[in-house]
């Protein structure tokens, strides 16, 4: 491994970058997306966040604030999961009701912003940047409907977008590794590791100094090469698992397109074909005693469900 390389960033998130000293490179990532100045107040100390078998395997979630003092989740996820999203609303919603204090008004819940790394496909889209925001629309007038808020006896109009949570979905595999503009040069990070030697972008000098693999002592050396064998054999593992899903999933629907349409039976094979094989993947794994965080990863299901099989 060249000493001078750059550790992978998913790596990094779980161990270099909870030192304070470290924190510029996440907030020039957020700086980045959100286009605006943020600073890190602190990680947040959840199950997560617990130095466990399966670590790194699990989120890292970190606490932070604009220049209005607004809360910002960060969440770096490793872990397939079926209901993806559904845990990234529960978690925004843990957030909220953690950060105000017991008989607060309704005005002091900050606006959070959940920022999903995604190492792991997810849904079906072109794009590698999804942005998702609340807005209430008219039903019949298709207006967008306007709120108003008292700030200084000075009546404000403001949408409620303004103060809903938003969500950042970054779908790492997707990018096309053309880095034009900042958010493309972290992505460029993100998916390869790389970095302009003359990148001006905010984070990104911070990693490329802070971040060398040659900065690290034997100890952490070794722990991260067992990390990246660790990734590339899961990787594989998937990837074939994802294959004989498949073409599992193919032929049970061609055999159901026959009977009720051949498009339907196709789309419903093989998402039963998939998620048949991942069952009977997690199975003999659990047979072999494998952590079921690991399992998780490589059969794509939730805990919840390897934990019931």
């Amino acid at each position: 491994m060249d000493s001078n390389s750059i550790i992978r960033f998913d790596w990094a998130a779980k161990r270099l970058l909870r030192d304070k000293a470290n924190y510029a490179v996440l907030e020039g990532l957020v700086t980045v997306l959100l286009n605006e100045k943020i600073t890190i107040v602190e990680l947040l100390e959840s199950e997560s966040n617990q130095d466990t078998l399966s670590d790194k395997f699990n989120r890292v979630d970190i606490k932070a604030k604009d220049s209005k003092g607004q809360i910002i989740l960060i969440e770096i996820q490793l872990t397939r999961e079926w209901y993806y999203l559904q845990r990234v609303l529960y978690g925004v919603s843990k957030a909220i009701t953690e950060h105000i204090s017991l008989g607060s008004a309704y005005k002091d819940v900050k606006k959070i912003y959940s920022i999903n790394i995604l190492y792991f496909d997810l849904g079906k889209g072109s794009d590698y940047l999804y942005h998702g925001t609340t807005t209430f629309v008219g039903v019949h007038t298709g207006d967008e409907l306007l709120m108003r808020k008292r700030d200084n006896k000075v009546i404000k109009e403001l949408k409620p977008s303004e103060f809903f949570p938003e969500y950042y979905l970054i779908r790492v595999n997707e990018f096309n590794d053309i880095a034009k503009t900042p958010i493309d040069e972290w992505l460029d990070f993100l998916k390869n590791n790389h970095i302009k030697d003359d990148t001006q972008t905010p984070g990104l000098r911070e990693a490329k100094e802070q971040l060398r693999i040659m900065k690290m002592n034997d100890e952490e050396r070794r722990a991260y090469d067992d990390y990246l064998d660790t990734i590339r054999t899961q990787d594989s593992v998937l990837d074939t698992y994802r294959t004989e899903g498949l073409i599992e999933g193919r032929a049970e629907g061609r055999a159901e397109g026959l009977k009720e349409g051949r498009a339907e039976g196709l789309k419903e094979g093989r998402a039963e074909g998939e998620y048949n094989k991942a069952i009977s993947v997690a199975m003999e794994m659990k047979k072999l005693k494998i952590d079921v965080a690991v399992i998780s990863h490589v059969s794509g299901l939730s805990e919840d469900e390897i934990n019931n099989i």
